[in-house]
């Protein structure tokens, strides 16, 4: 017998974003004891997957992944919503609570047409469509020209298998959880830090809902929360848009967090980084980093982030 849905939960369309969903899914009905037909997919398409051929950032930014999911939330259509943290925009609606963070995964980037930055063709061309990305490999290899990659993970493979670019890169997670872990060489992210809560699995709901939040506490991990809030703490402190190139790497050491990050300006010319430690929770460690960084910002820099002004 088929019983009545518990629980709705929104996705985008896209394979990654229901591959996230499932995994969603298998965490709640396994910390429950459901059935798999208690939590029903529900897809919703977004707008950042209806417009491929312009930046995000151009378009109308992140909240193209969040905004038709934010509506089916308020108007009781679904009962929380997977993202993929990285891309849900760092101020939420005072009546949207993030329930739950799932454990995250492997952090680091994927490079997909070379063995190694140092490796890659000279003057290649390189396909992404990320600010972090576009910036940090012309701030390694300022030979080397970007090219706009937008779309899905296959979509951009693709595009790179076709002959626009001769690399590109991808996040390590997203091609686990297509299982693609044959793809690229991925690369030491100490070396090559990684986006804001790049790797984590984030579940919304409406935050008056104390049932649904209650059943989202039960998956949530608490060390994945604690890196992916820091880090979203930064992001809110430095003022980070999506012209933003924002690198990040946070790890728990001594029972706290130790965060490092780097700033470039869009060209990847001009860098500067700095790195803190604090406590778990503690939203001031980040936004002292944040000041840190922006008080050496470069003008190239300054001229990216809304809290250098």
């Amino acid at each position: 017998m088929t019983m009545t849905p518990l629980l709705r939960l929104g996705t985008r369309q896209s394979p990654l974003a229901m591959a996230q969903a499932v995994e969603a899914r298998a965490r709640l009905c396994a910390a429950h004891g459901w059935d798999e037909s208690a939590v029903e997919l529900v897809p919703v398409r977004a707008s950042g997957d209806k417009v491929q051929d312009r930046p995000l950032a151009d378009i109308g930014g992140k909240a193209l992944w969040t905004k038709e999911l934010d509506g089916w939330l308020h108007e009781g259509r679904i009962d929380a919503a997977v993202h993929s943290m990285k891309d849900v925009e760092t101020l939420r609606p005072d009546w949207l609570a993030i329930g739950a963070i799932l454990p995250r995964e492997d952090v680091r980037d994927v490079l997909v047409g070379a063995a190694s930055v140092q490796a890659i063709p000279q003057g290649a061309r390189v396909g992404t469509s990320a600010p972090r990305r576009a910036a940090q490999m012309l701030h390694a290899r300022p030979d080397c020209t970007v090219v706009l990659f937008r779309g899905n993970v296959a979509t951009r493979l693709a595009r790179l298998a076709s002959g626009e670019a001769e690399v590109t890169l991808l996040a390590a997670a997203g091609l686990a959880r297509l299982g693609e872990t044959g793809v690229g060489t991925p690369l030491d992210a100490d070396q090559w830090l990684p986006a804001p809560a790049q790797g984590a699995i984030g579940i919304e709901c409406r935050a008056d809902d104390a049932q649904v939040r209650d059943w989202l506490a039960a998956v949530d991990h608490a060390p994945s929360r604690h890196e992916v809030m820091a880090e979203r703490a930064l992001l809110a402190a430095l003022g980070g848009t999506c012209h933003s190139p924002i690198a990040v790497l946070t790890r728990a050491e001594d029972e706290g967090l130790a965060m490092r990050a780097a700033l470039f300006s869009a060209d990847g010319a001009e860098r500067i980084e700095g790195e803190a430690r604090f406590a778990a929770g503690d939203a001031s460690g980040p936004a002292l980093l944040a000041r840190d960084l922006l008080d050496r910002a470069t003008p190239g820099i300054a001229a990216l982030f809304e809290g250098a002004a």
